[in-house]
């Protein structure tokens, strides 16, 4: 009896380190399946939509937007997850929540879109970037807002929102401004018109919200190699996209800022570099309808910028499967498309598109996988 319970034990010390073994090789080997339910470490499908990944310290923070069951108003704020492998994900809170403040910008019922979070290290900050839209005023207010916090995961304390460098004209723009008021016998006409879409890209809506600043709407924050920041917003009504540089401590716009494919309709956008070459890939303007998505490539983030086909390959590529993007996440020498397959009549039940970036011919390509496997081991961390 003393040898048979001397191997009882010894098979559940065995049994015990193979399942930790295989722990360990399903913590390097992340298993990523899009358009599936995604439960956080609650057990809870994850809510961050519209979002982006912060890596910091070798950890993975997640933000975006909480999504109620029968409105994308934001009634909850802005969720954070962490994770060390991109799998599995603990639950970290409201970075920033709405207030119960009549009047404040984030107002409970306010509309709060795409957060981005990135680092200063010279100040030591983490500085978040996001669409606003003021409760009641649908989508007319078009605002940036912008939190700081001292740590990834908040809490964030709100600075301010407004529209983007008032004032001033974009660095790509030629003539004074004497000259583009002469756009504004198109602003009161029919749309779509080959003469009001001529007006639009020679800087009709540009030149309508000067006063008072740009209009930002779907947007994404990109750091670049040198340490420089630059928001990038869907402006002009949607029809054009425009790329500010932020200022050092990336919480302002410095005031130099350019125009990308003006009266393209684009949104969405989402952007890497990898090499010397800029990419950035963005959507169709179709309300929460999925469309087929547009790659532009620039040798400097200043443009010029030349679109391309549609990068995705595969079941639904035509309609980006499914999905809008919203961030495109560098892991060592890999890239991850980060989509979101809107459920407009439950946002909450949204799902998610993570698909791996390859290269194919020096352009990037996206092909669908129902499961594909990113080992960490391999491609290292941030």
């Amino acid at each position: 009896y003393f040898i048979y319970d001397i191997y009882i034990l010894f098979m559940k010390y065995l049994f015990s380190f193979l399942l930790y073994m295989a722990g360990m090789v399903v913590t390097a080997q992340t298993v990523i399946r899009s358009g599936e339910l995604w439960p956080d470490d609650r057990g809870q499908h994850i809510n961050a939509h519209g979002g982006g990944i912060l890596c910091h310290d070798g950890r993975y923070y997640w933000f975006g937007e909480h999504k109620s069951d029968n409105t994308s108003a934001a009634l909850v704020g802005i969720t954070c997850y962490s994770s060390d492998n991109l799998s599995d994900w603990h639950y970290e809170g409201v970075a920033l929540p709405v207030t119960d403040v009549p009047g404040d910008d984030l107002e409970r019922g306010c509309t709060m879109e795409r957060p981005k979070v990135v680092y200063n290290a010279e100040t030591g900050k983490f500085v978040m970037w996001l669409h606003l839209e003021l409760k009641g005023k649908g989508y007319s207010a078009a605002r940036y807002a912008v939190a700081v916090a001292d740590r990834p995961a908040g809490p964030y304390r709100y600075l301010r929102s407004g529209r983007v460098n008032a004032g001033i004209k974009p660095l790509d723009m030629e003539g004074d401004m004497a000259a583009l008021d002469t756009l504004d016998a198109w602003k009161d006409d029919e749309w779509w018109t080959p003469q009001w879409r001529k007006a639009v890209k020679d800087g009709l809506f540009m030149r309508r919200d000067f006063a008072d600043g740009q209009m930002a709407r779907d947007q994404t924050v990109f750091v670049d190699v040198d340490g420089r920041a630059y928001h990038i917003y869907s402006s002009e009504e949607n029809l054009t996209l425009q790329i500010a540089e932020l200022t050092a401590d990336y919480t302002a716009h410095s005031g130099r800022y350019i125009r990308v494919a003006p009266g393209g309709q684009n949104e969405a956008p989402a952007v890497f570099r990898h090499g010397d070459t800029y990419w950035l890939i963005t959507s169709g303007c179709t309300g929460w309808a999925p469309n087929k998505a547009r790659l532009f490539s620039a040798p400097s983030i200043w443009g010029p910028w030349r679109q391309h086909p549609n990068p995705c390959r595969g079941k639904d590529a035509d309609i980006t499967f499914g999905g809008q993007g919203t961030f495109v996440l560098p892991v060592g020498n890999t890239y991850i498309f980060m989509a979101d397959i809107w459920r407009p009549k439950r946002p909450s039940d949204a799902r998610y598109v993570w698909l791996p970036v390859t290269f194919e011919h020096e352009m990037p390509v996206i092909n669908w996988h129902d499961e594909w496997t990113l080992d960490l081991e391999t491609v290292g961390k941030e």
